[in-house]
């Protein structure tokens, strides 16, 4: 089992993984970081636009290994007519 970070942002904006968290294969970090986006999300609910927000992912000696976009919130989808 590996620790990661999971640090958000919109390249304006950041929102910082202090602690990590334990990820036990690596095929599962882009689940994490989903789940990551939408407690952001949660947590910022009086934002509306995420298009530019990203999850980036870090092992604990720094290297990026992941970039994840924040996907559209289901109930704010809108389907063009």
């Amino acid at each position: 089992m590996a620790r990661y970070r999971f640090h958000c942002t919109n390249g304006l904006e950041c929102v910082f993984d202090a602690r990590g968290r334990e990820v036990r294969a690596s095929s599962r970090l882009v689940e994490r970081a989903r789940q990551v986006a939408a407690d952001v999300r949660q947590s910022l609910a009086n934002r509306t636009d995420w298009a530019e927000w990203r999850v980036t992912v870090h092992d604990l000696t720094g290297r990026r290994v992941l970039v994840q976009p924040f996907e559209p919130a289901r109930d704010r989808v809108k389907v063009a007519a």
